[in-house]
């Protein structure tokens, strides 16, 4: 997988966490720390997507 691909997979997911979040919290009722916790995974890729791309 060429660096470029593995980028744009990456960005998939993290599109894929954002869509999942907002769902989330559109529901009554949705516990906190799952948010959370899909948060700090949708930031663990932005990272990661900085991290290559500077490379």
């Amino acid at each position: 997988m060429s660096l470029t691909s593995h980028i744009q997979e990456l960005r998939k997911k993290h599109q894929a966490l954002d869509d999942a979040i907002e769902a989330a919290q559109r529901q009554p009722g949705q516990d906190d720390l799952e948010i959370a916790k899909l948060k700090k995974q949708k930031l663990h890729l932005k990272e990661e997507i900085a991290r290559l791309s500077e490379a």
